[in-house]
């Protein structure tokens, strides 16, 4: 029996060599305690033993008897993993070994069904799947950008193991492809479950002449794998390439609509660029984080081994997946010799669920900052979103390609509007292949104040919608509350002269000044509300208002605003405002968070900047982030369309927040 919640879980450690020091590395901040640790070596076990206070062995046998702990952890060498599990599982222990499982599928497959027998968990490492990286590329293909993925290459490059591992034999005894073949093959597995067959396979029993220790079995082995889901990858493992070579553990997938890379499917952590995204016709964009991330431990799996004992439901799911791989590397051994095809048997191996596409950095009041707001956690709003306005620098400009890449990098929000005049734009691009699904986006519009009357607002509404393709707003807003005269329509207008644009969206009176309308916020407010009742939009919000406009609003009793966007910098940072919102549960969306003339320039902000490794521009986005108000930056350059977002997984400390807090400049004025 294991102990209860809170209390640790006892574990035995088997093997005290390299690998082992790496799970030990992870007890500290786990829930589980090292009872006992069993070596051949007797000094490595003692000196394993010595650092955590417990007993050690050179007899497996013998620490069973004398131990009391329910896990044992297997981290002997790869020849010796199946008969310390079969051990260990007689003896009525939970086992989590290291990788490979066996090296024969037939004995992988008894190890399991002992388990299942005896009603232990039975876990092998690797879990790729759980990597930071990994769950990022995860996201990619659950959002439905790849389309359906036919084709993948990955790669297991060792490297020579005689080079930098202090005892390379158990490698040379067993080859790269149950060394460093199971880390794709996992994950792969993982995402489209079991390999139906080997199609074909070659070997190659290549090493440098003036090496005396060579490996036993191939140093190179190729294959091509039909996954039972439809994808086709072939699979390169090799301790003759240099692990340090372009290829690491990269892989590659392609889908009719788009491509992946993953820089490393073993990798525990992860950095900007480790996860790429192209879709068809275009480069490759990193696709950042948007949340903070924790490298994966070793001793993770154990953990959650220890945990599915404790709710009384022993897992054996990745025991079956790692007996299917050692199926695979069987199969493609033969497949080496024969020629292929190979069937492969799946052993009970599934896929496991990819992570949900929309869920990275959503606001929840979980999150690092207690200022979050309901209203962003109801929309599902992420932590940054992207601005489409074509006005830059005093005149207009394209934001195709800025758009596209933002949806490649990973923007989940749009901020659109009538205005803009590139509606049609952007919905040529979500209905493109390679575009994330509309589920997983988050589409705001806004209704220019030319069109506050009723059937002007309705008309302008359902014209958006055409020209973005989709049903329905996440969230339709006044993009001011002030009324102007109503011109005509506003359908396209980036296809204008510049002339028209600004005689239809600023409506000039004889003298020359801005011609207002005789329409009240509150009436305004109830005009948009008629869009909220036809189901075009989730839910309504204002822009650019003051708070006394915003009371206004709420006091109308109609359908209460759930967004409220503003221009907000650290040289206007609207506390008063901002805490109105979240107090009652309004989310705040900042415009122009980075425009403001000498803003970036500043001392602090490069000093805050470079203690986290962060630009000036994301150091405001962060800041943002950290006061609970989601910032939608806008830029043409595609180094900073992909760094804005990565702002979203820093945090900034409260101290780091006052110094830029600070800045503000009651006199700052556009």
């Amino acid at each position: 029996m294991l102990a209860s919640r809170g209390v640790y879980v006892n574990c035995l450690f088997v093997g005290a060599g390299a690998i082992a020091q790496e799970y030990a590395a992870g007890l500290a901040d786990s829930t589980l305690s090292l009872a006992g640790v069993c070596d051949l070596n007797g000094e490595r076990a003692t000196a394993l033993a010595s650092e955590h206070g417990c007993p050690s062995f050179t007899d497996f046998e013998t620490a069973l008897a004398e131990v009391e702990a329910p896990v044992v952890v297997n981290l002997t060498s790869h020849a010796a993993h199946a008969a310390v599990t079969r051990t260990a599982l007689e003896a009525d222990r939970h086992v989590y070994s290291q990788k490979p499982l066996a090296l024969d599928a037939d004995t992988a497959a008894e190890l399991v069904a002992l388990a299942q027998q005896r009603d232990l968990a039975l876990g092998c490492a690797p879990e790729p799947e759980r990597g930071p990286s990994q769950q990022r590329a995860g996201r990619l293909l659950a959002d439905g950008r790849l389309g359906p993925v036919r084709l993948g290459y990955a790669h297991a490059h060792v490297g020579r193991v005689t080079d930098w591992h202090d005892r390379p034999a158990s490698f040379l005894e067993i080859g790269p492809l149950y060394d460093g073949g199971v880390y794709p093959l996992a994950l792969l597995v993982a995402w489209f479950g079991p390999v139906e067959r080997v199609r074909v396979a070659d070997a190659l029993d290549i090493w440098p002449a003036r090496e005396s220790r060579r490996p036993a079995v191939p140093s190179h082995v190729e294959a091509t794998l039909e996954f039972r889901a439809g994808p086709v990858v072939r699979l390169t493992a090799s301790f003759y390439a240099p692990h340090r070579s372009r290829e690491f553990y990269g892989l590659e997938l392609h889908g009719d609509d788009g491509s992946l890379y993953l820089a490393g499917t073993g990798a525990m952590d992860t950095a900007t660029d480790d996860v790429r995204y192209g879709r068809i016709g275009r480069e490759y964009t990193p696709v950042p984080p948007q949340s903070p991330t924790q490298p994966t431990a070793y001793l993770d799996g154990v953990e959650r081994l220890a945990r599915s004992v404790e709710h009384g439901d022993p897992s054996r799911a990745t025991g079956r997946r790692g007996a299917h791989v050692v199926a695979v590397c069987n199969a493609i051994e033969t497949a080496a010799e024969s020629g292929g095809p190979v069937s492969v048997r799946d052993l009970g191996a599934t896929s496991t669920p990819l992570p949900d596409p929309v869920s990275e950095g959503l606001q929840s009041p979980k999150d690092d900052s207690e200022r979050q707001n309901e209203g962003a956690a109801s929309l599902g709003l992420p932590p940054i979103g992207f601005g489409c306005s074509r006005y830059r620098d005093g005149e207009y400009v394209s934001r195709t390609d800025s758009i596209e890449t933002a949806l490649d990098a990973g923007y989940r929000l749009l901020d659109s509007a009538e205005l803009y005049g590139n509606e049609h734009r952007i919905g040529d691009l979500l209905a493109a292949p390679g575009s994330p699904d509309r589920e997983h986006l988050t589409i705001l519009g806004k209704v220019w104040r030319t069109n506050h009357r009723r059937e002007h607002l309705i008309e302008a509404c359902a014209s958006s919608r055409s020209e973005l393709g989709i049903e329905s707003f996440d969230c339709y807003m006044l993009h001011w509350p002030e009324a102007w005269a109503h011109r005509g329509p506003l359908t396209r207008l980036a296809e204008k002269p510049v002339a028209e644009q600004e005689a239809l969206t600023f409506p000039e009176d004889e003298a020359g000044d801005i011609e207002t309308a005789d329409i009240s916020l509150p009436e305004a407010w109830e005009n948009l509300t008629a869009v909220h009742e036809r189901g075009w939009a989730r839910t309504l919000g204002v822009c650019n208002v003051s708070r006394p406009q915003l009371e206004t609003i709420l006091d109308t009793e109609t359908v209460r605003p759930a967004v409220v966007q503003i221009e907000r910098h650290p040289y206007q940072p609207q506390r008063d405002l901002v805490a109105f919102c979240q107090e009652r549960g309004i989310a705040v969306v900042a415009h122009s968070p980075l425009s403001a003339p000498g803003l970036l320039d500043e001392s602090v902000l490069q000093e805050i900047g470079e203690t986290h490794g962060l630009s000036p521009a994301q150091v405001v986005l962060a800041w943002n982030v950290a006061q609970g108000v989601v910032p939608i930056p806008s830029s043409t350059t595609r180094a900073h369309v992909v760094a804005n977002l990565a702002a979203a997984a820093e945090r900034l400390s409260d101290a780091d927040c006052r110094r830029i807090e600070a800045l503000q400049d009651p006199s700052f004025e556009r």
